[in-house]
């Protein structure tokens, strides 16, 4: 996975920003690259939530990330 940014992203953090694709990609139905270029092209998701949130988020349930990350999509105008 190619970066939106210039910054490193840990081990972690790249498992967990995958994951969050992923499931988000499976619970909207639509391909995890379309999630992907929402998070980063389209908004700073990625960046600007997902990493800098990372210590916060992955400690919740799958659910409640998938939820709260599709809630800020429609807040951004992403939604898909």
């Amino acid at each position: 996975m190619e970066n939106a940014s210039s910054k490193d992203y840990t081990k972690e953090e790249t498992e967990f920003a995958i994951f969050c694709i992923e499931n988000v990609a499976l619970y909207l139905k639509v391909d995890a690259a379309i999630v992907y270029d929402a998070f980063t092209k389209d908004s700073d998701i990625l960046d600007g939530y997902i990493i800098p949130c990372y210590d916060v988020l992955h400690t919740q349930g799958k659910e409640y990330i998938v939820n709260d990350l599709i809630d800020l999509m429609r807040e951004k105008g992403v939604v898909l």
